[in-house]
């Protein structure tokens, strides 16, 4: 079961996955469920969601504009050098506390959006990354309940840019550029696949060209992990995103490598399918 929010002619809509097709409903539909953000923050039901949707009209997909799955977090919780060979390459040692920095909404964009390239730096980088999505609000989550939380899954891009983010010992304005943090294709429920995602391969290319391939098992910090003690500090709500780290192949690589504008660039994600974005030039 994967959920997708669409756009044709200016009209949203919701679909979700059945036998292979995707079946959905516009906004202005009387039978519209809504939007998959609020659903998820209401704690509806994703499976009667799914086969309300499943008595709507087929949508191609191919023929619409995918959308982010979730537009509007409250929080966008990005985790950095969660890999053990990313860390390694970009000469830290092994993380013992995660990494985290914030992303704003105002950066997100959907499958087959442009990844805008700005005017002031040309060091746009690439970052393939797994995108936890939270069901359940919580505080001071213990291990053993944290992946209960999660609500399920989706896959994130999490375009840099490398100067900007160097500039200060927060990364945060490099991570915020509007338009590079793309979002999608799909949202999959938590319960479609293996606990935190485990087992499951992350890989990225750019121009058909493999840059990162890993096991989501690299992870330094787990999804499980990560809900845990996010929440030690800060209430985690429902909605909210995890962006759980890059693997090794990006900024690290010599010579180093920035993303021009009409490269393509695709992150996969077994079970989650493939995010795939161009560059666009400066506006």
């Amino acid at each position: 079961m994967r959920f997708a929010m669409f756009e044709v002619e200016g009209r949203r809509g919701l679909a979700a996955e059945h036998d292979g097709s995707f079946h959905g409903m516009f906004a202005d539909n009387e039978s519209y469920p809504g939007e998959l953000g609020t659903l998820i923050a209401t704690g509806a039901d994703l499976s009667a969601v799914a086969k309300l949707l499943e008595g709507g009209p087929a949508v191609n997909l191919a023929h619409a504009r995918l959308l982010p799955p979730l537009s509007h977090p409250r929080k966008i919780i990005c985790v950095g050098l969660n890999y053990r060979a990313h860390s390694s390459e970009a000469g830290f040692e092994e993380q013992t506390y995660p990494t985290v920095f914030a992303r704003f909404a105002t950066s997100l964009i959907g499958h087959g959006d442009p990844i805008q390239m700005p005017v002031r730096s040309s060091q746009l980088d690439y970052e393939g990354e797994l995108v936890a999505v939270i069901g359940k609000p919580g505080y001071n989550i213990g291990k053993e309940a944290a992946l209960d939380h999660v609500a399920g899954y989706s896959i994130f891009n999490d375009a840099t840019l490398r100067d900007y983010q160097f500039r200060t010992p927060q990364w945060t304005m490099g991570k915020n550029f509007d338009g590079t943090g793309a979002l999608g294709p799909y949202f999959v429920p938590a319960n479609e696949l293996a606990p935190g995602c485990r087992g499951l391969r992350i890989q990225t290319r750019l121009n058909g060209k493999v840059m990162q391939n890993a096991s989501i098992s690299d992870m330094i910090f787990d999804v499980q992990m990560l809900v845990s003690l996010l929440s030690e500090v800060f209430t985690l709500e429902a909605g909210d995103l995890i962006v759980t780290g890059t693997p090794a192949g990006g900024m690290a690589r010599k010579p180093q490598l920035w993303m021009r504008p009409g490269d393509v660039c695709e992150v996969e994600i077994d079970k989650l399918g493939v995010l795939r974005n161009t560059v666009a030039a400066p506006r």
